[in-house]
């Protein structure tokens, strides 16, 4: 069989994916905050770019934009705003880029880019209260502070600080001290000297191998001492955690109201010491749209606020407004420049203004699908998927999963991640329409927080219970609800007094 080498032409449709295309379809991705930080990046690379003041006008309709850049249009109904459910080979290619009459651009429109449309006028305000924060201290500093000022030797300080390094976020030590103690050429008691000294630093309990050895070191520092406290941490943390309080009353012959008063104490202490200080900086939640009652009716509306609006400098408009004869070699050449930075500008404009309708009408989809969970709570929340909003809108699935992930949409009812509004269903008896998992859940710990807490619910007696109701659930679905919104067992929720 021999080998040859051979041409041959094939014909066929991809989709292309272009610079201006993956830029639309990246401000899909981004929340209120991520989109504020980009505008606020061009306005410092794009040098046409100025930040628009108030009352100024702004050019953004579609119509302006499509009339002078039908490429636009194309694309934008291609992909991100309405990706086709066809396979890429049925996907059109998309044409090059045309260029645009900047002159008549300028002679019939205003010399503004809104970056948002609808904008709210902001009135001027003072720094917001976080820019006049401090930096907060982390747990590691806060400890090597205190170290600092203990009369230790260098072998001792490079052990204590090597202990400090090896913390877990909950201020516990993972790693046996013997390795250490023998990297720094420390007798092994000495060491254990120098981490009970740790021990006792703020927070105290700071550096310990397990819980019981960090509540027992907090219990050791009462005043005056409780030797029952000491006692139920050493021997009976396994049943105190069970709250079986007379278990311990039995096999320490005390009496139950004395040992509820030593469970009152433990209560108090800290049993992650470590999470009091904490390196990792506030994380800010911005809606990107909000949904408000007016009457009988819901209204909805974007979130403009702190969007900067982006306008075109006036001297570059000057160079873009003139006749192209009418220019010398240098100016040409500026020109070019400018027309790049400018066409960056617009596509940036418009990639916002597309992001915002496309985040309003998987909103408007998903408030016309769950407008019992608006009027009614939680538990009217009815199961829906990407599918079901998609095929609402008329885009494609990808494309609802990019606009519902990480945004979020303030209610009557709170602030909600759009992702909360998709979940599974669990079926009903008497053919009745499926609940949604999220009500399913509500429903479980309405039933735990109304609970005898001397006779908790079991999770068969839960399933039983909603089974009554009409909600057909296993033993094991209710535990892995309830386990999910952090309810402990009925073992560990009964109370005996």
């Amino acid at each position: 069989m021999s080998i040859q080498l051979k041409q041959s032409l094939k014909l066929g449709q991809n989709l292309v994916m272009t610079p201006q295309l993956q830029q639309a379809i990246k401000m899909l991705q981004l929340n209120h905050l991520e989109l504020s930080e980009i505008i606020n990046q061009e306005l410092t690379e794009n040098p046409i770019l100025e930040e628009a003041q108030d009352g100024e006008s702004t050019v953004d309709t579609p119509e302006d934009y499509d009339q002078q850049d039908p490429e636009f249009e194309q694309q934008r109904d291609e992909t991100a705003v309405n990706e086709t459910q066809q396979p890429a080979e049925d996907t059109p290619l998309v044409s090059g880029q045309e260029d645009v009459n900047w002159e008549e651009y300028f002679e019939n429109y205003n010399n503004t880019i809104s970056s948002a449309p609808n904008m709210k006028e902001i009135p001027d305000e003072m720094p917001s209260q976080e820019n006049l924060l401090t930096k907060t201290t982390s747990l590691e500093e806060h400890l090597i502070w205190q170290l600092s000022m203990l009369n230790l030797r260098d072998d001792e300080m490079d052990f204590a600080q090597s202990i400090v390094a090896n913390l877990n976020d909950e201020g516990y030590l993972d790693s046996p001290i013997e390795p250490l103690a023998e990297q720094f050429g420390l007798p092994l008691e000495d060491a254990e000297a120098v981490l009970s000294m740790i021990h006792h630093l703020d927070p105290v309990g700071i550096g310990s191998r397990s819980l019981k050895e960090c509540l027992l070191i907090q219990a050791k520092l009462l005043t005056p001492r409780q030797a029952l406290v000491e006692t139920i941490i050493s021997q009976h943390l396994s049943e105190l955690e069970k709250n079986n309080i007379p278990a311990i009353s039995k096999a320490l012959g005390v009496p139950v109201p004395t040992v509820l008063e030593a469970q009152k104490i433990i209560k108090e202490f800290e049993p992650k010491p470590g999470s009091l200080y904490t390196d990792q900086d506030p994380q800010y939640i911005a809606p990107d749209i909000y949904i408000y009652k007016v009457g009988q009716e819901f209204v909805i509306s974007m979130n403009d606020d702190g969007i900067p609006r982006l306008k075109v400098s006036q001297a570059y408009r000057s160079i873009m407004s003139k006749k192209q004869t009418d220019l010398s070699e240098k100016e040409k050449s500026t020109r070019e420049y400018v027309q790049e930075k400018l066409k960056s500008a617009l596509w940036l404009s418009r990639s916002i203004e597309n992001r915002q309708k496309t985040i309003y009408r998987v909103t408007e989809a998903i408030l016309n699908r769950q407008r019992e969970f608006f009027e009614k709570g939680s538990q009217f929340l009815k199961p829906m998927v990407l599918k079901d909003i998609a095929s609402d809108v008329g885009l494609h699935e990808s494309t609802i999963s990019r606009v519902t992930t990480n945004k979020f949409v303030h209610t009557p009812l709170g602030t909600l991640e759009l992702k909360y509004f998709f979940n599974s269903g669990v079926t009903t008896s008497g053919g009745g329409d499926s609940l949604a998992s999220t009500a399913v859940k509500e429903k479980i710990k309405q039933l735990i927080s109304k609970e005898d807490p001397r006779s908790p619910l079991s999770d068969q007696e839960l399933a039983d219970i909603l089974s009554r109701q009409g909600i057909d659930i296993a033993r094991r679905t209710v535990a892995k609800y309830r386990e999910m919104q952090g309810i402990l067992s009925s073992s560990r929720r009964k109370k005996v007094f």
